[in-house]
């Protein structure tokens, strides 16, 4: 009897798919909805609402240009889709995309950033129905073809088709990205010029037409755009949205790009801040714990939730804790998988996903225990001292947090930052605290106490 009840609850393939840590939620669609959990509660203010209202309160004719950033996985893409379906209630055409599907982030300029928002923009007003004949772009990258000998005539075939072919190969060829740049970074100012009048221009009109409010394009996952310098010592971050950013704020219609975190520690925030006319919107991570230590009670309460939705996703909240013994051994199990997490979204699905993978619910103890294990082992392969001894020294000293070398422990996910009514703060990640280097560093600390 048991067996049945368990079954007709949890249905274990939707469970697991619902675990994918790789699949962002997308708000649009009902199924996704049921597993959405509000965190802004636990973060400090909803920055999803802050980035709608600077769209939504201004007078039709005003575009404008928002930063958003955050730990890698931390749950921005998730936010942003949140966005555009509010967006869309509301009456606007939102363009959203994941820039690494069109980029090579090891290797990206301002070009082809302004050539994948032109595609993207263009193919999804095509696939909405507004056809744009773009007469200068078209023209150019007709030139642009014969430049690069490709057999491809882009006036024969759709606009948005026919980019779409060149930045594909681009992205496969570091050549052929190498002679577009030639031919493209000096024709920018054209090619924003061209963007504004014979694509947003054209399309705004015809959007306010047929009764929609204007165009919103929302660029994900530039944040992860690689560290690389460049050849003038900059980053690739620093030399696009800091020493160019300018041009990408150009754009007649509103936009909003993710931006690696490392932004936000540069010395540069200033420059970048004053370029864009705004201060970058950080997702902070959900606090399992306080400053002090102690377990953060609400951000630990709405992760379980987070797990559960998946879980459970047609009960209620209260029916949902009733079948915690349905889906994991013991409430224990679950509150030490979320601790775990750190309060990061995409590392509490890894772990989720880890355990569906050994056996199926409830999760046991051990088999948890067995996935930790496993990833506390990948992330100790990849640790020098120099490491440890920086992530030691971030935790530790609370007046020493803007230091830029934090960043790349950031996007390694060896170091977590939070945010409270202090300000930031920095933790390590759990996993790490699981180790023996941890615990003799708190053991050193301990003896230097008493000393």
């Amino acid at each position: 009897m048991l067996c049945c009840l368990v079954s007709m609850v949890l249905d274990l393939p939707r469970f697991y798919r619902a675990a994918n840590p790789s699949r962002p939620l997308r708000l649009v669609q009902a199924e996704d909805r049921q597993y959405y959990i509000d965190f802004s509660s636990v973060r400090g203010g909803d920055i999803v609402r802050e980035l709608e209202r600077t769209i939504t309160l201004l007078s039709p004719d005003e575009a404008t240009t928002q930063l958003f950033t955050g730990n890698i996985g931390c749950g921005k893409s998730t936010e942003l889709l949140r966005l555009k379906a509010q967006l869309e209630q509301q009456g606007f055409h939102v363009v959203y995309f994941e820039s690494d599907r069109d980029l090579e982030m090891a290797d990206v300029d301002i070009s082809d950033i302004l050539l994948m928002i032109a595609h993207q923009v263009v193919e999804s007003l095509e696939n909405d129905g507004v056809k744009l004949r773009p007469s200068a772009l078209v023209n150019l990258f007709r030139n642009l073809a014969e430049t690069l000998q490709t057999p491809m005539e882009i006036a024969d075939v759709s606009f948005s088709v026919g980019i779409a072919a060149l930045t594909a190969r681009a992205k496969e060829s570091p050549e052929m990205r190498s002679r577009m740049r030639q031919y493209l970074e000096p024709r920018t100012k054209t090619i924003i010029d061209a963007i504004n009048e014979e694509l947003l221009e054209v399309a705004i009109a015809t959007l306010r037409s047929q009764g929609k409010k204007g165009l919103v394009v929302i660029v994900d996952n530039l944040d992860r755009i690689d560290p690389v310098e460049r050849a003038n010592g900059r980053t690739q971050s620093e030399y696009l949205f800091i020493d160019r950013g300018e041009q990408l704020k150009r754009l007649n219609c509103h936009v909003v790009y993710t931006i690696p975190l490392a932004l936000v520690f540069s010395d540069d925030l200033p420059r970048l801040s004053n370029r864009f006319g705004v201060s970058p919107k950080v997702l902070p991570m959900v606090p399992v714990t306080q400053r002090d230590g102690t377990t953060s009670q609400p951000g630990l309460a709405l992760l379980r939730q987070m797990v559960l939705a998946r879980a459970f996703p047609n009960q209620n909240y209260n029916e949902r804790i009733d079948y915690i013994n349905d889906a994991f051994e013991t409430i224990d199990v679950l509150n030490r998988l979320c601790q775990l997490s750190g309060g990061h979204m995409r590392n509490l699905m890894r772990l989720l996903y880890g355990c569906l993978q050994k056996g199926d619910p409830p999760i046991q103890s051990s088999i948890l225990e067995a996935v930790i294990r496993d990833e506390r082992d990948s992330l100790m392969a990849l640790i020098d001292e120099g490491e440890w001894q920086l992530m030691f020294k971030a935790i530790s000293t609370p007046d020493n947090q803007g230091n830029e070398a934090y960043s790349l422990l950031l996007r390694s996910l060896f170091l977590y930052e939070y945010r409270d009514h202090g300000g930031r703060w920095f933790d390590l990640n759990p996993v790490l605290k699981e180790t023996n280097r941890f615990q003799a560093w708190q053991v050193e600390l301990g003896r230097s106490a008493i000393k």
